[in-house]
């Protein structure tokens, strides 16, 4: 139990967790070939997050399940190849990108370890063929979209992606662990012979002699072994039981505490927009127009736009008839016009969000329907989900349309500025207008989805560090892992690694001053949890107690040192492929409240390992005359510094405050 090192003859050593006698918990693996792997581990298999450097130079990192890369990872291979995506038992499965050293690459479904289903190979000049993929010819069907006047690849074969790209991109094998430490029991017999058995141990042998000789000996999950000197290590359920019998029975019932959160089965968000939905029609309607605006031939965008590009005046209209036109297709759906606010801008957007236009367009107008969100939120808008949850579409009223187009040449300047900015990332601003007497408008933005992930999100907070209505009214009991909690909802302190703290601290400061210069107010810090230490029940286990500081080892020999509390260092390297506020490893420390009105409580030391997300969203409400007079209104019957509506500079000042004492440097 405990940390400890555990050695083979071989030379292979594990230096880490253990419970009762099995490899689990953080540690580290060094085989006797050099391979090496570090991170989380389960009843002695790689279980959770942790990265494996194999012997032949290549290098994996990510989550793991029963001993085999399963979950979301990046295997790195010594020539310069690298896979990112979705695992499952050791292969390539469900959404991933391979990217070769010559700078092709591969975006879309895998499965078993190969291209299956929709998906996207791109050439380094910008060509590329979309289509679906198996390695059935027959299966096979696609389209080739040229880079220019360049056609290359015009006679280029699919097939070539399984024979030829992916001939040299196999996964190496892990290496095998020769005997396990649960399978090494400790001999009882020698320590009868060196006299070190307790008189407990001789009282158990005693009451063994009314069953031939043979005591029993609990077992970790409660079972008995009829386990004596005479059966050596044969009566084991082999890794499983206690060799320490009754003497630690008592430990082991009282090893598990009581969790103090539980969490609801997730469940799929929004209802599916099939035909007969109030807006079925309109979905057709944005997926045709988006369609015909991102497909269009157009010439390569360069990033230094002409201030031109941002002109209010710059928009595209286009006429959809249900008939079809020179350059629309005939659809099901009723005649509509479509408009696209700034074109030039929001692809340069994309590109510079390095977003590629096949999967941009399989997203939102593939064979999926997109989904609306149950409610809408304060401000009257839907909210409309793609079926992989990468994009999230909103409806906007013309005032915030006016906002945005007026702050869209300081929103691409600060955005082209920081590649880590936390603000809401737009990929396009559009407008559908249905013919015929109601001549109804309906604008719409699109966003990224910050919780667009292969992690479950647990917990999801809005926190603006204002008091007056941020709570949900809602008991533990009827939260679910979709119900957006408020600031006075809030139990949790976030704890980041320290290199990551610091540029959360940076770019938090940059995005609020750049907010407060748009005299831009009520945005708020979308924060979502994952849970690591979860059952299949809903049980959330606490990962320890902060004392204030490292925990220290209990190696005292010169090697290497496990903190125990250093998590984000064993697991991962931030620098290698984490973005700020996206898929972080953290922990969360449980805070309670001594008031109804204290917005951040006193931390209790209980953490809990986490995967944090994190964005600010909400940034196109000004400070209008409808929120001075709402600020003035409820100033009268309440404190004015407790609520949303305030000056600019007031509410950034209050909002660092706030977030800068939910978020702290973990020590």
């Amino acid at each position: 139990m405990g940390k400890g090192r555990f050695s083979w003859p071989s030379g292979a050593t594990y230096e880490g967790e253990f419970k009762t006698f099995y490899m689990d918990g953080k540690g580290t693996y060094i085989g006797s070939s050099g391979d090496t792997y570090k991170g989380s581990w389960l009843m002695n298999l790689k279980n959770g997050n942790g990265s494996e450097s194999f012997p032949n130079g290549d290098f994996y990192d990510g989550e793991w399940k029963k001993g085999l890369q399963n979950g979301h990872g990046r295997y790195q291979w010594k020539n310069g190849n690298h896979y990112l995506g979705q695992w499952k038992n050791g292969l390539f499965h469900g959404n991933g990108t391979m990217m070769w050293q010559n700078g092709n690459r591969y975006d879309g479904c895998w499965e078993n370890g190969f291209p299956k289903g929709n998906g996207t190979f791109r050439w380094c000049d910008g060509s590329f063929y979309v289509g679906v993929w198996s390695k059935d010819r027959n299966e096979q069907t696609g389209t080739y979209y040229p880079s220019g006047s360049c056609d290359n690849h015009f006679e280029w074969d699919p097939q070539d992606v399984f024979n030829i790209e992916l001939s040299d991109c196999r996964v190496c094998p892990c290496e095998e662990v020769s005997v396990y430490p649960s399978e090494k029991a400790l001999s009882l017999t020698g320590l009868e012979e060196d006299n070190k058995v307790t008189k407990h141990s001789h009282s158990l042998r005693k009451k063994g002699s009314k069953s031939k000789g043979k005591p029993r000996w609990s077992s970790v999950d409660g079972r008995l072994s009829n386990f004596s000197s005479e059966d050596g290590c044969n009566g084991f359920d082999v890794g499983r039981k206690s060799a320490f019998g009754e003497l630690g029975s008592n430990s082991v019932q009282n090893w598990h505490k009581s969790p103090r959160l539980t969490i609801k089965a997730p469940k799929k968000q929004g209802e599916t927009i099939s035909k007969g939905h109030k807006n079925y029609e309109l979905m057709l309607n944005l997926q045709l127009g988006i369609r015909h605006a991102v497909g269009r031939p157009a010439p390569s965008i360069s990033l230094d736009l002409k201030s031109s590009a941002f002109d209010p005046k710059e928009k595209v209209w286009t006429r959809f008839p249900a008939e079809g036109s020179k350059h629309t297709p005939p659809h099901p759906s009723c005649e509509f016009r479509w408009k696209d606010y700034c074109p030039a801008v929001f692809r340069a957007l994309r590109k510079l969000f390095k977003v590629d236009p096949a999967d941009y367009m399989i997203s939102i107008c593939g064979n999926d329907a997109l989904r609306e969100l149950s409610s809408p939120g304060k401000s009257g808008s839907f909210f409309y989900l793609t079926h992989d949850d990468r994009y999230m579409i909103k409806t906007m009223k013309k005032a915030e349309v006016k906002v945005f187009i007026k702050m869209l040449p300081a929103y691409y300047k600060h955005v082209r500025a920081f590649e880590n900015t936390l603000v809401t990332k737009f990929f396009g601003l559009h407008c559908v207008k249905l013919t015929g007497p109601a001549q109804k408008k309906v604008r719409f933005v699109i966003m990224g989805n910050i919780f667009c992930s292969q992690y479950v999100i647990h917990r999801r907070f809005d926190l603006k560090g204002s008091t007056f209505g941020r709570n949900t009214d809602k008991p533990e009991a009827e939260i679910e892992p979709t119900t957006t909690l408020k600031d006075l909802d809030l139990n949790f302190i976030f704890r980041l690694q320290k290199s990551w703290f610091q540029e959360f601290c940076r770019q938090v400061s940059r995005d609020c001053d750049f907010l407060e210069h748009e005299r831009i107010m009520d945005y708020s810090m979308l924060v979502g949890l994952h849970f690591r230490e979860t059952t299949p029940r809903g049980n959330v286990t606490p990962s320890g107690r902060n004392s204030g500081a490292c925990t220290p080892s209990v190696f005292d020999d010169g090697g290497p040192r496990l903190s125990g509390v250093d998590v984000d260092h064993l697991i991962i390297d931030p620098s290698r492929w984490i973005q700020l506020g996206i898929s972080m490893p953290a922990r969360a420390e449980m805070a309670l409240r001594k008031s109804n009105f204290e917005l951040v409580g006193e931390p209790t030391g209980e953490l809990y390992d986490i995967i944090i997300f994190f964005g600010i969203i909400d940034i196109l409400q000004d400070y209008d005359i409808s929120k001075k007079l709402e600020h003035a209104y409820k100033s009268m019957h309440c404190d004015s510094t407790s609520i949303s509506a305030v000056d600019p500079r007031l509410y950034s000042k209050r909002f660092r405050e706030f977030i800068f004492r939910v978020f702290v440097e973990d020590t």
